[in-house]
């Protein structure tokens, strides 16, 4: 029974991946600004993910994610960038974090810029994205572990949806990171199949 179990979440981590790896974007960038590998058509948005936030500033990895965002918009990827994370209280607002870095360090226009402050799972951000704010099309920003699984949740919602990868650093933590993004894998497997979605 337990290799049927272990077989079953295979296949499952298989297929997200597949799914999701098939529409991640090859990016070529010079001096830090992306000359090709865009779709033909302008998203509705770049939807950046959140990573957390340290004393009001991004994390190092969500910064990488606003970094490629800024550079996705610069290059006429979409003009709307959708940040999304976790508005935990008033001392803790990872969306607002984002959006001011995204207007401040990176000069995006404040008006092209939209928040959501209930991002507070990959599956809800996605969700809201096309329910809350009405984007059928979405250039997902996240780190590329994190990727397969937002795209195969994009793709099952009828979104039309691809990754930009923007992992550039090795980040302490990487072994867990991964072995908890499988486990969300099948989560979100079944979350997709249960709801219908």
């Amino acid at each position: 029974m337990f290799a049927v179990i272990l077989t079953v979440f295979a296949v499952i981590h298989t297929v997200v991946i597949v799914s999701g790896g098939a529409h991640i974007l090859t990016l070529e960038t010079m001096d830090g600004e992306i000359v090709s590998g865009l779709p033909e058509e302008k998203a509705d948005c770049i939807l950046i993910l959140g990573a957390g936030v340290r004393n009001g500033a991004p994390s190092a990895m969500l910064k990488e994610r606003l970094e490629l965002g800024a550079a996705l918009f610069r290059a006429g990827a979409a003009d709307t960038i959708l940040v999304s994370g976790d508005y935990d209280s008033e001392y803790y607002n990872e969306p607002q974090v984002m959006a001011d870095y995204l207007t401040g360090a990176k000069g995006v226009p404040q008006a092209c810029v939209l928040s959501d402050a209930a991002g507070f799972s990959t599956y809800e951000s996605i969700v809201r994205a096309k329910d809350v704010f009405g984007m059928k099309s979405v250039i997902i920003v996240t780190q590329k572990y994190h990727l397969y699984r937002a795209l195969y949740i994009a793709s099952a919602l009828g979104m039309e949806a691809y990754g930009a990868d923007a992992q550039r650093e090795s980040y302490f933590g990487r072994s867990y990171r991964e072995a908890r993004e499988c486990l969300a894998r099948i989560k979100d497997f079944f979350v997709c199949l249960s709801r219908g979605r």
